[in-house]
């Protein structure tokens, strides 16, 4: 398909994209994605924000071109591509542009371009059939299984009807315990884990990769468990090296540090430590594990250990990575200061 794409783009640009997107949202149903993932898709492909409304089941989702979710309770305009769900029904999904020749605003007026009218298509049909399984099935219809990322999306939605959320954790096995735990792993994606009780589960059954845990509560709550868990994969390092923080990190064991990731988020504009440390870290080849293992361990020797290196020599590379910072690093409050600008440093990065 992909090659075909690719000869058909060279041919005519909008049979190629086309074909793109046909192949895009096969790709999404075959792996049972959600909703919100496929109006995502429907975004940034058509290269607008997209929408879908369905009051019957009370989702609503908006995706901007970047595939970021920003809701909206604008009403859609008239001018836009549309395509509804169900030929009675009012659920619909909307890309936010004018249709080609639209300029009365009249429904109806004039039509979406054919690679508008694709993306249409195929989102709708594909969302058509993940909300009949997830929030509502149709007689007959897919049942849906355990690892579904659908039925989970449902679960973590605080907004989906709660007869709707119970059904999908049910299908899930969540109903045959007290509490689960929701789990953000790289890539942003969700794991649910059900909790006999407060224990926290063993690491060995995570992916790879960090892992922020929510905390366990019940099932019906557990759209503000993956809120933790989101924010706590922001803490999560799996850099391995001295130093490094821990791959898994529980939400509960943040506390107030957990406020830290408010303030730096990536594409915000850096503290003034934040700046000078990164540039500090580019000096020489030897300061990241320098100053990681100076932060985090209990003494300077039990440092200098950590890295293999003499005691003299840490204070060696402490005396020229002070003078890089502009602040000592061999006080309580100079290393305070070096532990907080490594963990803006840390949350200022993309995650997954």
């Amino acid at each position: 398909m992909r090659e075909l794409a690719g000869r058909l783009t060279a041919l005519d640009p909008d049979a190629g994209a086309a074909v793109k997107a046909i192949a895009y949202f096969d790709r999404l149903v075959a792996e049972r994605a959600g909703p919100e993932a496929l109006v995502r898709g429907a975004a940034v492909l058509a290269g607008c924000p997209a929408r879908l409304v369905d009051p019957e089941r009370r989702v609503r989702i908006r995706c901007t071109a970047d595939g970021v979710r920003r809701d909206d309770d604008t009403p859609p305009a008239l001018t836009w591509p549309s395509e509804a769900l169900s030929p009675h029904g009012r659920a619909t999904l909307w890309l936010e542009r004018p249709a080609e020749g639209a300029a009365d605003g009249t429904a109806g007026s004039g039509t979406p371009s054919v690679v508008d009218s694709v993306i249409l298509e195929r989102a709708a049909g594909a969302l058509r059939t993940v909300l009949d399984r997830t929030r509502g099935r149709a007689p007959g219809g897919d049942p849906g299984r355990a690892d579904d990322p659908a039925l989970v999306e449902t679960v973590l939605d605080a907004t989906a009807a709660q007869a709707s959320r119970l059904h999908a954790a049910r299908t899930l096995g969540l109903a045959r315990t007290p509490k689960a735990r929701a789990a953000a792993v790289e890539g942003g994606r969700a794991v649910l884990l059900p909790a006999l009780s407060d224990a926290r589960p063993g690491l060995e059954v995570f992916p790879p990769g960090p892992v922020g845990v929510g905390p366990a509560v019940p099932v019906l709550e557990l759209p503000a468990s993956w809120e933790s868990a989101r924010t706590a994969l922001r803490f999560a390092d799996d850099s391995g090296g001295p130093g490094a923080g821990p791959r898994v990190v529980y939400a509960e064991d943040l506390g107030s540090v957990a406020l830290l990731a408010g303030i730096a988020a990536p594409g915000t504009e850096p503290h003034p430590d934040v700046t000078v440390l990164r540039q500090a870290l580019a000096d020489a080849s030897w300061m990241t594990a320098t100053l990681k293992a100076v932060a985090s361990a209990p003494s300077m020797r039990a440092a200098a250990v950590s890295i293999t290196v003499h005691h003299s020599t840490l204070q060696e590379r402490l005396a020229h990575a002070e003078t890089l910072l502009g602040w000592e690093l061999r006080s309580p409050a100079g290393r305070l200061r070096l532990q907080l600008a490594l963990l803006l440093l840390h949350l200022s990065q993309p995650v997954g």
